[in-house]
């Protein structure tokens, strides 16, 4: 389980150019759980994700993974990232080994394990993220395409085996065919580890699909935390953030302010579909 209690993050404190990019946040990731979090740009959703990690230290608050309270002076950071893998937007960018294998079984190596365990841990990931380890492990990771590289980079993460993982738009900049399958894949992982999955994402129809708990964090505030139809059900104050339901949901409530008569309003296309063909059918 994840707690976050009353963080408090200011960039230049004290200058000029003070920024406070959380303030007071707080809230709780039950284990097992996949949370989605949603904001406008600049809201302070990166900032968050580098707090759990222990990437960046809060000014005030204090974040527990499990019983590890990792904003605590001196905690280990190693620990902390055994536990708490991060993703970072175009993660290929990052790739840098002269083989896939190489790649990928850096993060375990430096944990300092076996040559066989970290062996072991590579085939291991690659295959959780659907690539073949003897066909892609003695590839160069820079003559696979876009969507392959991020399953290298998404896997040499994987391979540390973290309870929590981490992923910031994991999707951006990729083709409908590849978002699709990277979006299945990483279903497939949560489903596999069992850990808590974290998706930051401004798709919201992704949100909606895959998470099961939605924060909203707007102008470093928490200002929702639910579940999807929770969330996307305040679609008026959504859109005064600047961010919206999913489109099928949008849709069917502007059909219904305009006066057609829809029941419930669900959050996907096949949920909306069934709604239209009930009013067609009355």
């Amino acid at each position: 389980m994840i707690k976050v209690s009353n963080i408090t993050h200011v960039y230049s404190k004290g200058l000029p150019d003070e920024s406070v990019a959380l303030d007071d946040v707080s809230f709780t990731i039950e284990d097992g759980s996949f949370t989605g979090i949603i904001g406008h740009t600049g809201s302070g959703k990166s900032t968050l994700l580098q707090h759990l990690n222990g990437l960046l230290k809060p000014d005030s608050g204090h974040i527990f993974v499990g019983d590890t309270d990792i904003t605590e002076k001196g905690s280990n950071l190693l620990e902390i990232r055994r536990k708490v893998g991060l993703v970072f937007q175009y993660p290929e960018y990052q790739l840098f080994e002269e083989t896939v294998a190489m790649d990928v079984a850096f993060g375990p190596k430096n944990l300092g394990l076996s040559d066989e365990e970290v062996r072991a841990r590579t085939v291991e990931a690659l295959e959780l993220v659907g690539l073949d380890a003897e066909e892609f492990g003695g590839k160069s990771p820079f003559e696979l395409s876009g969507g392959q590289k991020r399953r290298v980079a998404i896997a040499g993460v994987v391979a540390m085996r973290p309870e929590v993982l981490i992923l910031d738009e994991p999707t951006a900049g990729l083709d409908p065919k590849t978002h699709k399958d990277v979006l299945g894949m990483i279903n497939d992982i949560h489903e596999k580890q069992h850990n808590i999955t974290i998706l930051v994402s401004h798709n919201m129809s992704d949100v909606a699909a895959m998470c099961d708990h939605v924060l909203v964090i707007n102008k470093g505030k928490l200002v929702m935390d639910g579940t999807p139809e929770e969330v996307f059900g305040r679609a008026d104050e959504l859109n005064e953030m600047g961010l919206s339901a999913p489109p099928a949901a949008e849709f069917l409530r502007r059909l219904k302010a305009s006066g057609v008569p829809i029941g419930r309003i669900p959050l996907d296309v096949a949920g909306a579909a069934d709604e239209i063909i009930k009013v067609l059918g009355r």
